[in-house]
């Protein structure tokens, strides 16, 4: 569905709103998860719950508005990443950033991959070029023999996923454990 607001100028106390609305979200869905309460999230920003879904009328198209700059920022680290000398070092380095920013809300990581699937669902669209520059880094180190071929982007970003959820349940130096976790899985792509 997306946001209702996408296109048209927004009287400067509508902006602000939507602005405390989206900075608010951003703070709680980082404290207490993707799952907060929308009524919190409207209290914490000084609006009526009215006034965020004018703004925003489901929680997944809240998130696609938080969501959309960071799938945008993986996309362009992929493209970036394509002129990389070692094809499978650059697939390692984008899936990286990828689980960490998976990471960055608690649930966000089985929220996303809820929407895989789902052509209608507003996160589904924003992730697509994301998604698609992931299967090309793939696609070139299977290409340069450092990736086993039998692997398909399915299974590669359901792992990442995988990773994502394992460190989210373990906060506790998430990052170390994502690192670890992520090493273990490219060795296991790597062709040997």
């Amino acid at each position: 569905m997306g946001d209702p607001t996408a296109g048209r100028p927004l009287r400067a106390d509508a902006r602000r709103n939507r602005d405390r609305l989206l900075a608010e979200a951003r703070a709680a869905f980082a404290e207490q998860g993707v799952e907060t309460s929308l009524e919190q999230i409207a209290g914490r920003a000084g609006v009526g719950i009215g006034t965020l879904y004018r703004h925003f009328p489901t929680r997944e198209s809240l998130l696609e508005a938080l969501l959309r700059e960071r799938f945008d920022a993986l996309a362009g680290t992929a493209w970036d990443l394509r002129g990389h000398d070692r094809a499978r070092d650059a697939l390692f380095r984008w899936a990286r950033e990828f689980v960490a920013s998976s990471m960055t809300y608690r649930g966000l990581a089985g929220s996303l991959m809820a929407t895989l699937h789902d052509e209608t669902s507003a996160l589904y669209a924003s992730c697509h070029a994301m998604r698609e520059a992931g299967a090309e880094l793939l696609a070139r180190a299977q290409d340069s023999g450092e990736v086993r071929p039998d692997v398909t982007w399915p299974e590669v970003l359901g792992a990442l996923f995988g990773v994502a959820c394992a460190c989210e349940r373990m906060p506790e130096e998430a990052g170390v454990r994502a690192d670890r976790l992520l090493t273990m899985l490219f060795d296991g792509l790597g062709t040997r």
